[in-house]
């Protein structure tokens, strides 16, 4: 579900940018920039894989378990902060036709390599936030959704292309109210997910001891199947049937600390109260 959101809202306002851009180009009969704009695009793509490739890269050079732990807590709180500053500020004015169009006319009155560098440009920051907003996802459930990812790309480049080039009348802003108020969860989750790492460094650096942590609820503990040698979980366990999925979406915990939770509680209020702000 969260490869689907994140994936859907980044992907439709880079499709907004690619194809105001191109119907520019067609309509003032500069075929000749047409190659310029999909080189932008794939570059901005490779570029964004390479920034993912990189922070995985920083994560897995690190020397211990309590180093990561750290490096996960900072890096969860750095993207809830980053999805909070764009579903706020940047996704106010999604893709806004005009200063985009002025931006594409003037790029190419001036440079025959303007139009790729100001496609490039605009999607890396879509491309940035997916690759970011993606891999603290995965640091939180530890798996991904390929399906969620495939569909909610497919689906934002459906509906861009249909409101660029077909002119059908889609109401953008109930879309982007909606999936940021979905956003809204995430990012919270994140924050407590990120408090969950940073607990988690602290015992592993041996500062606090895991007994000295209390814990506000402590769902049942796994247990081994005599059977079948399956590891059993109770089903709000982080790792159980419906555990998992408020895990992944809601940054929920099976054993949360007393910091967590508040903290969780205090990005849900800040988000829901910018978030009606912003839409009502």
């Amino acid at each position: 579900m969260a490869e689907f959101i994140i994936v859907f809202r980044e992907v439709l306002e880079a499709s907004l940018v690619v194809g105001i851009i191109y119907l520019i180009i067609e309509k003032t009969n500069q075929t000749a920039h047409f190659a310029k704009l999909w080189y932008g695009v794939f570059a901005s793509i490779l570029a964004s894989i390479a920034v993912g490739f990189m922070v995985i890269k920083a994560k897995n050079t690190l020397g211990n378990d309590s180093t990561q732990a750290l490096f996960e807590a900072i890096f969860l709180y750095l993207t809830a902060f980053l999805i909070w500053y764009v579903i706020f500020w940047l996704s106010k004015n999604v893709s806004d036709k005009k200063v985009l169009e002025g931006q594409a006319l003037n790029a190419m009155e001036l440079s025959s390599w303007g139009i790729f560098f100001v496609v490039f440009f605009a999607i890396l920051r879509e491309g940035f936030e997916t690759a970011i907003f993606l891999i603290s996802s995965f640091s939180i459930t530890g798996t991904f959704s390929y399906l969620g990812f495939i569909i909610g790309a497919v689906l934002a480049i459906f509906i861009g292309y249909l409101i660029v080039t077909q002119g059908r009348k889609i109401d953008l802003r109930s879309v982007f109210k909606y999936t940021t108020l979905l956003l809204v969860f995430l990012s919270a989750g994140m924050i407590a997910y990120g408090t969950h790492e940073a607990e988690e460094y602290l015992v592993k650096s041996g500062q606090i001891e895991k007994s000295e942590i209390y814990r506000v609820w402590d769902i049942l503990e796994p247990t081994n199947s005599l059977e079948t040698s399956n590891t059993i979980y109770h089903p709000l366990h982080d790792k159980g049937s419906i555990g998992l999925f408020l895990k992944g979406f809601f940054g929920y915990n099976s054993n949360p600390n007393i910091p967590e939770v508040i903290l969780w509680f205090l990005a849900m209020l800040f988000g829901l109260n910018m978030w009606r702000r912003f839409y009502y």
